[in-house]
């Protein structure tokens, strides 16, 4: 699917919410479908390939699954294995839903690599990974990249990597990320979409952690050319990441409201409505007989007013009307005429 002024992709977020399951993974494909997303975008890793045993878990993680185990026991028990992948996609076509997965490795990117997606996501974590960015560049195909935790430089610097490597800069679509699960609206920032637009990639959009739809839903408006939004089949879930993502029925909420406002946001032409037209004469006023006036008496703002319907003689030329002598007799409301 191509980047389109009139068309927002809405990538759902499987990520890891299938905790592990093939089976629950196939499903999360069937809801992100039958909310009429354009992709459902899954996680792909080698856990122990990312991951050090020393690594620490985000305050968010422990908070969702406590701190018994490390970074690296949660990701090994909740990553499906790589093998599956092929699956998914499949089903995805079999679907007619989009499949994207982000790679967290190098070998995973070589996983994906034969699956046909149409656009590598490059996550916020891998943003100073310059092998992983060489790599990925050198392929010379689509690329979604998500800028949470870093500076303007920074993204300037892998886009530059990503350039160099292969990949023309207007292939690139930069998504403004606040990576905190949830994100508080607060820290959202919007208007950063307005500043990543000025490093000149092909689009810009927006990868959301808050609350609710609201917050996507406002990208749009501001011109987020690319939606991608976490979600689950069930909040409740154990696992880090469902308590920040939408259930399937708001999911397809977001989708619809999104719809909407695509819809809306129309030409920037200001021009008459074609639904609108019809009401111009309902709604505005023309000069009418403000009493019973004789023929050629002298109109003035003591025989003539204003008010609906808006057929004659717009108030807009008040001025040109005052003094001149009635054409004929006109009776009390009755529209003037020169």
């Amino acid at each position: 699917m191509n980047i389109s002024p009139s068309h927002t992709i809405i990538i759902a977020e499987a990520g890891v919410n299938h905790n592990g399951s093939l089976d629950m993974a196939r499903r999360m494909v069937d809801a992100a479908a039958a909310a009429g997303a354009d992709y459902v975008k899954f996680q792909t890793a080698v856990p122990e390939l990312v991951i050090s045993s020393i690594a620490p878990k985000a305050a968010y993680q422990k908070e969702a699954t406590g701190n018994e185990e490390s970074q690296l026991e949660m990701c090994k028990a909740i990553h499906l294995p790589l093998c599956d992948y092929a699956d998914l996609a499949s089903l995805c076509s079999e679907k007619g839903i989009g499949f994207m997965s982000t790679p967290f490795d190098l070998v995973s990117i070589d996983t994906l690599a034969p699956l046909g997606m149409d656009y590598w996501k490059i996550p916020s974590g891998e943003i100073t990974n310059l092998p992983y960015l060489r790599k990925i560049g050198a392929r010379n195909e689509r690329i979604i990249l998500s800028t949470g935790m870093s500076t303007l430089d920074e993204v300037e610097q892998a886009v530059r990597i990503l350039e160099e490597a292969g990949t023309p800069r207007c292939n690139i679509i930069l998504l403004h990320c606040t990576t905190q699960y949830p994100t508080e609206w607060p820290d959202v920032n919007l208007r950063a979409m307005d500043t990543l637009a000025t490093l000149g990639c092909g689009a810009v959009g927006y990868s959301d952690h808050t609350r609710g739809i609201t917050i996507p839903i406002a990208a749009v408006a501001r011109g987020a050319q690319v939606i991608e939004k976490h979600f689950t089949l069930d909040r409740t879930l154990p696992g880090p990441d469902h308590k920040a993502s939408l259930e399937p029925d708001e999911l397809a909420e977001m989708v619809t409201a999104i719809r909407a406002v695509e819809a809306s946001l129309g030409t920037g032409d200001k021009v008459v409505a074609p639904s609108e037209a019809p009401n111009i004469e309902v709604a505005r006023k023309s000069i009418v007989a403000a009493r019973p006036i004789a023929k050629g008496e002298i109109l003035t703002p003591d025989n003539i007013t204003v008010k609906r319907p808006g057929n004659g003689i717009s108030p807009m030329q008040w001025d040109e009307v005052i003094g001149t002598r009635a054409t004929h007799d006109f009776d009390f409301d009755s529209l003037i005429e020169l």
